[in-house]
């Protein structure tokens, strides 16, 4: 059996004095160095690509500061590197559902403000136009609909670490099948959607986890997708063997092992065993997270807070 490899770093927290820093700028700046570090390994890909497509986890306008989105400031710490040593055209890329625009998530998460600083731009994969596919898993064909963005082009996917609502983590695989038509099985889906894709990397966003709870996480992983998602379930306390996914993706696959210097036992310690809330009961984490942060800086309030000022 192989060993998969993934790729830590820690984040500087000194500047956060125990909590959430507004100032993406300052975020940024702490993130330069471990994305440097994990993204290394796939950095030859990624420097001969034509283009580049990022995927976060903005499935929601959740304010970053809960963990249950990826911060913008760890894609935009990606953006500034891949624009600085390659020449490829970048962007981050969502889609829209039958709840919210992208473009209005985009915007609620910064992300619109974030890239006029880059020459990136934002994709809406659900006005993309679709390549057919078909992924064999367990001899079994499956036929899939793919972003054409993210068919012909190098995708690197950047999940938050947080569960989803029945219990297993999002990950990096489940955040690529939200944009994939695939008719299949759960735990399938999942994973003929990133072997479609082949991401070039899986990058763990760390920062900020929700466990139950959002805890300071101060910490990146990077990887192949099923690695990366098999970090993310250990350190949710998950079982790796009670979720469909994960067995489909690694089969017999070895151990994983975690080089780098992200403390993996004290994060997996700080971070609560408990689920999401409900999906009709905003979290008060969340709320107040959000309206403090509205209120000091005079962003919008999210759709989920709209209706109960």
């Amino acid at each position: 059996m192989s060993t998969a490899s993934v790729r830590a770093a820690g984040v500087d927290a000194a500047e956060r004095h125990g909590g959430w820093v507004p100032d993406i700028d300052a975020r940024m700046a702490a993130l330069q160095s471990p994305v440097r570090t994990v993204l290394e390994p796939a950095f030859e890909a990624l420097a001969e690509a034509d283009r580049v497509t990022l995927v976060p986890d903005a499935h929601y306008p959740f304010h970053p500061s809960s963990g249950m989105v990826t911060d913008p400031a760890v894609v935009g710490a990606i953006v500034a590197r891949l624009e600085r040593e390659t020449d490829a055209d970048v962007a981050v890329a969502g889609a829209s559902d039958d709840r919210i625009s992208f473009d209005r998530t985009a915007r609620y998460l910064g992300y619109e403000c974030l890239l006029e600083r880059f020459e990136a731009s934002l994709a809406d994969l659900a006005d993309d136009s679709r390549t057919g596919d078909v992924c064999a898993i367990a001899d079994e064909p499956i036929a899939l609909s793919v972003p054409n963005r993210l068919a012909e082009g190098t995708v690197v996917v950047v999940p938050s670490l947080r569960p989803t609502a029945d219990g297993p983590v999002a990950g990096a695989m489940r955040t690529l099948d939200a944009l994939v038509d695939c008719d299949t099985g759960p735990d399938r889906a999942p994973v003929a959607a990133t072997r479609a894709v082949d991401p070039a990397v899986a990058v763990l966003d760390a920062t900020t986890a929700y466990g139950g709870d959002p805890v300071a996480g101060n910490a990146l992983f990077a990887g192949s997708a099923p690695a990366v998602d098999a970090v993310a379930t250990t350190l949710l306390g998950r079982s790796l063997a009670a979720d469909g996914v994960l067995e489909t993706a690694r089969g017999d696959r070895g151990p994983i092992s975690v080089a780098g210097d992200a403390d993996f036992e004290a994060l997996r310690a700080r971070l609560p065993d408990g689920e999401l809330p409900p999906a009709d009961d905003t979290h008060p984490a969340v709320s107040t997270a959000y309206r403090v942060y509205a209120a000091v800086t005079g962003d919008a309030v999210p759709p989920q807070l709209e209706g109960d000022r």
